[in-house]
């Protein structure tokens, strides 16, 4: 085998958890000015099972794809092209994104409804074109080498590449310590780069361009009216969900459907159990404790859709074993463990023979469903009225899950949700509670580490990616997009998301995450989506005959896992000293050992750890792993040394 064959297994070797079913690589070697290019793919089968085997080349052998995810709308885009002359060889949606590209070229993008990365060598115009879907389901790293670019769906293929060394970059790890991800296109990785969400790039001989095809956009706050007609709406919602649970339930193997006991995964389900022909088996996580688990509604619904239920629970114990795995697919730091019990349950999918899966994940998003959009607008009515005695009771109803925080004073409430700590026309005002919350963390850093990032905020770096027509917004679709453009891709679509499904081989699809669906909801008012303190007005109005009542109205209970807690057994204790050692903590120069020695020692003794000693805990704990895991070899060629 040649070397760029050679190159290209490994890189897809590295990967093949994301694709068990097949492997193939295809090369392009250069020809005089002309660069030459090569492609490896590892398949996870689903459309097309016995003919859209990858990469695939072009009728006329001019083009070459590599595609990662699924095109939802190849059925009708192929009746049309096959309408206009054209003729398909295959019957999956790879040949039709081929086709439609050597029609339209990188004007394709707008025609396509999916969650995809790919990458087409045109051999006609000598370039590769890359791209990621709008809402960065699938991901897509690069890096450059020796004038040659790298592309993966995760960066363990870039590990391959010759003369690559895995380094921390330390501002990312800042990000992570105050926004839960990097900030993309940076990743934990010095030198290695992600395509945003909705942007493609051209590379060639002369170079490369990244462009935007797609951004979530809102109305401007003057331009916002109440929606009169509230059936007329809720029919028009109603009517685009159900297509897009529609079109994604196309498959060629069984799909199933995650079920979280909450509202969005209970509409998705209810919606598929009605279209799926095989019927639908439903999927979910369990927890000993009370504070985590949902198990009654998850029983409650799936006994009310007749459907075919599987369970797993996750213990502490579990979260503790899995968590290296975690952080190992995650390719990044953590500040919580939710993604590990995600985790388990992928293994449970995949062990009753299933490889996909709808979930409701978006629906918060879009809708305006996370305490964090009501708690804004009750921090707003407060500012308003500073000092008072009454507002800041509303606090109280935001988690009637927190029994802790019924107890607690007006002046207790107002300090702790920052009533009056940021100014309204602060751009991150709905988020500042959340961002000194998770950013206490960095306490713990090494004075080495602080001394690099002086004068570096990361808040700030993100209020430089925002768009020119934010500050025009309604301050819930700012709130919105601060949610859409920067969490959701960062961590709940890939941490949580995509990584720890395809981890274990398993394709998450998202109804709520259709464009037609997103766009249609930034067309809303902000009362259709949060009508005083009642988060997902339309969407539960639009819904509620599917479902039982007390699932169509139930108060949003955030999902969440033991975090610092899980690492309190005698087995995660020996992990974590092993891992958290003073002398090897000390000898990576991230964090202040001893301080992190104390925290450890802290939240092994407690038995309900703060927000912020879990964050700081979990933080640093994954830290240290992903650097054993990913600098591991730096690591010991030093210490051998």
């Amino acid at each position: 085998m040649a070397e760029p064959e050679r190159l290209l297994a490994a890189m897809g070797n590295a990967i093949a958890h994301r694709g068990p079913d097949g492997h193939g690589l295809k090369v392009v070697a250069p020809a005089g000015s002309a660069p030459g290019a090569g492609l490896s793919h590892v398949r996870l089968s689903i459309v097309g099972l016995a003919d859209s085997a990858q990469p695939m080349v072009s009728e006329d052998g001019q083009l070459m794809i590599a595609f990662n995810g699924e095109i939802f709308n190849y059925v009708e885009l192929r009746e049309e092209l096959i309408a206009r002359g054209h003729r398909f060889r295959t019957s999956g949606d790879t040949e039709v994104l081929l086709k439609l590209y050597e029609i339209y070229g990188e004007g394709c993008l707008s025609r396509l409804n999916g969650d995809f990365a790919f990458a087409i060598w045109d051999g006609r115009a000598k370039r590769m074109f890359i791209a990621r879907d709008r809402m960065g389901v699938r991901p897509l790293f690069y890096t450059e080498r020796a004038g040659t670019l790298y592309f993966a769906s995760e960066v363990k293929a870039l590990l391959a590449v010759p003369g690559f060394h895995a380094v921390l970059d330390p501002f990312a790890l800042d990000q992570v310590f105050t926004l839960w991800s990097p900030i993309a296109p940076r990743t934990a990785f010095e030198g290695v780069f992600e395509l945003e969400p909705g942007n493609y790039m051209i590379a060639e001989a002369s170079g490369r361009r990244i462009s935007t095809y797609w951004s979530l956009d809102f109305p401007d706050a003057g331009d916002v009216r109440p929606d009169m007609d509230e059936d007329q709406k809720a029919a028009q919602l109603r009517h685009l969900l159900e297509d897009a649970t529609r079109i994604r339930l196309r498959a060629d193997v069984p799909v199933g459907s995650c079920l979280s006991g909450g509202l969005d995964s209970s509409i998705v389900a209810a919606l598929a159990a009605d279209m799926a022909p095989r019927g639908l088996d439903t999927f979910a996580i369990t927890f000993d404790s009370a504070e985590h688990d949902e198990s009654g509604f998850q029983t409650l619904m799936a006994r009310h859709l007749g459907v075919k239920h599987h369970e797993i629970n996750c213990t502490e114990a579990d979260i503790a074993a899995a968590f290296p795995d975690v952080v190992r697919l995650a390719e990044k730091p953590l500040i919580r463990t939710a993604p590990a019990p995600m985790y388990r349950l992928s293994s449970l999918i995949r062990e009753t023979g299933m490889k996909v899966v709808l979930t409701g994940e978006g629906a918060d998003e879009v809708f305006a469903g996370y305490d964090l959009f009501k708690e804004a607008q009750v921090r707003r009515f407060c500012a308003r009225q500073p000092g008072s005695k009454i507002r800041p009771h509303l606090f109280r109803k935001l988690y009637p899950y927190l029994p802790g925080l019924q107890k607690q004073s007006a002046e207790y409430l107002a300090a702790f949700f920052g009533a009056d700590a940021a100014p309204l026309s602060d751009p991150l005002f709905s988020h500042r509670p959340r961002l000194r919350n998770t950013a206490a963390a960095k306490l713990f850093f090494s004075g080495d580490l602080k001394s690099r990032l002086a004068g570096y905020d990361a808040a700030d770096d993100m209020i430089a990616q925002l768009p020119e027509r934010f500050s025009r917004w309604h301050p819930l679709h700012q709130a919105q997009y601060l949610e859409t453009r920067f969490l959701m891709p960062g961590y709940i679509l890939s941490s949580q998301g995509d990584r720890m499904a395809m981890g274990n081989g398993v394709e998450g699809r998202f109804p709520f995450l259709d464009h037609r669906l997103v766009e249609f909801a930034a067309t809303l008012s902000p009362s259709m989506k949060l009508k005083g303190l009642k988060e997902k007005y339309l969407l539960r109005k639009s819904m509620a005959d599917k479902l039982p009542p007390e699932i169509a109205y139930r108060v949003k209970q955030p999902y969440r896992a033991p975090d610092s807690r899980a690492f309190s057994g005698a087995v995660a204790q020996e992990q974590v000293h092993a891992v958290l050692n003073p002398s090897r903590v000390a000898g990576d120069g991230l964090f202040n050992a001893a301080a992190v020695d104390k925290l450890a020692q802290k939240c092994a003794g407690q038995t309900a750890p703060s927000f912020r000693d879990d964050t700081a805990f979990i933080g640093v704990l994954s830290t240290q792993m992903w650097l054993d895991i990913f600098q591991g070899t730096n690591r010991r060629a030093s210490e051998a040394a």
